[in-house]
């Protein structure tokens, strides 16, 4: 009979499937959780996930892959995204992103070299009146200026 060690993620996920359950829709809780902690999702926490929760590793797959604040590679401890919609392009989105990528010296889908920021566009953070928008890890900057978002990453240094 082969017996295998628990090692401490899979008794995290094992923990978080207590607090949320073994249903469909506790998927996404507990993938969310996974993702704060440790800022991705492995491809072993996607097994683990699946295991306990009796469904096809795919399907967990397909919804970390599907969702932009999910993630299956390590990111920088902050995450800036900026919304990448007509509306927030219309409003100055280009002068935003390119004062950004100037000031950290990476582009957008890249982590600088010291994995204190990663840069991701997202499609939308549901602030089309507001734009261009900002989201620095969780919290939102509205009316983003190019002044204003070389201020933010200041004070992240």
């Amino acid at each position: 009979m082969l017996v295998l060690e628990k090692n401490s993620l899979t008794e995290e996920i094992e923990q978080l499937v207590n607090l949320h359950g073994t249903s469909r829709s506790s998927l996404l809780p507990i993938l969310q959780d996974i993702q704060r902690k440790y800022k991705h999702i492995s491809d072993f926490a996607q097994q683990e996930v699946a295991r306990f929760l009796d469904i096809h590793p795919v399907e967990v797959y397909s919804l970390v892959t599907f969702y932009s604040f999910l993630n299956t590679q390590a990111k920088g401890r902050n995450i800036i995204r900026l919304c990448k919609t007509i509306s927030c392009e219309m409003q100055n989105k280009e002068s935003v992103s390119n004062a950004i990528e100037r000031e950290l010296g990476i582009s957008f889908g890249e982590t600088t070299k010291d994995k204190k920021v990663s840069l991701e566009y997202v499609s939308c953070l549901g602030l089309c009146d507001q734009g261009p928008a900002l989201l620095v890890n969780e919290k939102v900057f509205p009316k983003m200026t190019a002044e204003k978002a070389v201020q933010i990453l200041s004070e992240l240094k």
